[in-house]
């Protein structure tokens, strides 16, 4: 018998569009892999929401980005509902939402993450939300920079800022899968960059030592396992070679999703096609808290 897959889509947090055109490519991928998709645009409205969700899929594919998505607050409904999801679960996306505490965890496994600083601030850093992705939000003061950004606003965090290469790694069922290197023509991989600008290029398999390479697979894995990730999720880090070495920045459970995007590309090169991979996920999807 042919599943039924609800495909969640759009949500209310500001990477709505991203997960509505990417949400095109696990659509079409889905029905390619023979299932029967019912697409869902989520919006802030918990009845629109269970409603639509009757008659019960047999599993939700969470496209999902940002607040909302990302975060727990759909994963807790969806555990309410007892309906298996792709994905993370509750807790494990909560906590790797909060890019502060995820750096705590990561911490404890030994892996090198970027100075958390206290105001007032001294360049360089970067100030960014502690709970939102796509690098939305997200401003590098540099020394020497004349402007100063609005540091009162609620919800955000300041770093040290990192120089030097910009690093990701895929992890699907807990194995690393590959490391991609992301050059922008912009000051850093921003919103831009990663989802308008034609002149961003990701460089797979990245070009670094082995030694480089093989740690950051290993601690991606690391932080993946601390945090009890599932399915598939992102690591991003910076690599200042010569000076603070390979620095752990945060962790995506709801990496972008199409056969192009960093995550996924990652396992496509190491053999398993886009279609499989939806297929995979669907296949393994589980309600978290029975």
């Amino acid at each position: 018998m042919t599943k039924t897959v609800a495909l969640l889509i759009g949500g209310w947090s500001e990477e709505r569009e991203v997960s509505l055109n990417k949400g095109k490519a696990v659509e079409k991928a889905l029905a390619k892999g023979g299932y029967d998709v019912r697409v869902i645009d989520v919006k802030r409205d918990i009845n629109d929401f269970i409603a639509q969700l009757i008659p019960r899929p047999d599993v939700v594919f969470n496209n999902l980005h940002g607040k909302g998505g990302e975060d727990g607050v759909i994963q807790g409904v969806l555990e309410m509902m007892q309906i298996p999801y792709t994905h993370s679960s509750v807790m494990a996306s909560a906590i790797a939402m909060d890019k502060g505490i995820t750096k705590i965890i990561a911490q404890s496994v030994g892996v090198n993450v970027a100075e958390q600083l206290s105001y007032p601030y001294a360049a360089p850093y970067v100030l960014k939300p502690i709970d939102q992705g796509s690098s939305v939000d997200i401003t590098i003061v540099l020394e020497g920079d004349n402007f100063q950004p609005d540091v009162t606003k609620k919800g955000m965090i300041a770093e040290r800022y990192i120089a030097g290469r910009e690093l990701t790694c895929a992890v699907l069922d807990g194995k690393a899968q590959a490391v991609s290197e992301i050059v922008s023509a912009t000051k850093f991989f921003d919103y831009e960059a990663k989802y308008n600008d034609t002149r961003t290029k990701t460089i797979l398999p990245a070009d670094i030592s082995q030694d480089v390479y093989t740690q950051a697979m290993q601690q991606s894995e690391a932080i993946f396992d601390a945090l009890g990730c599932q399915g598939i999720a992102r690591c991003d880090y910076r690599y200042d070679e010569g000076g603070a070495g390979l620095v752990f920045l945060e962790i995506n459970t709801q990496p972008g999703f199409t056969p192009e995007s960093i995550g996924p590309s990652q396992v496509v090169y190491n053999g398993m096609s886009f279609v499989d991979l939806c297929a995979h996920l669907v296949e393994n999807a589980t309600v978290k808290n029975k």
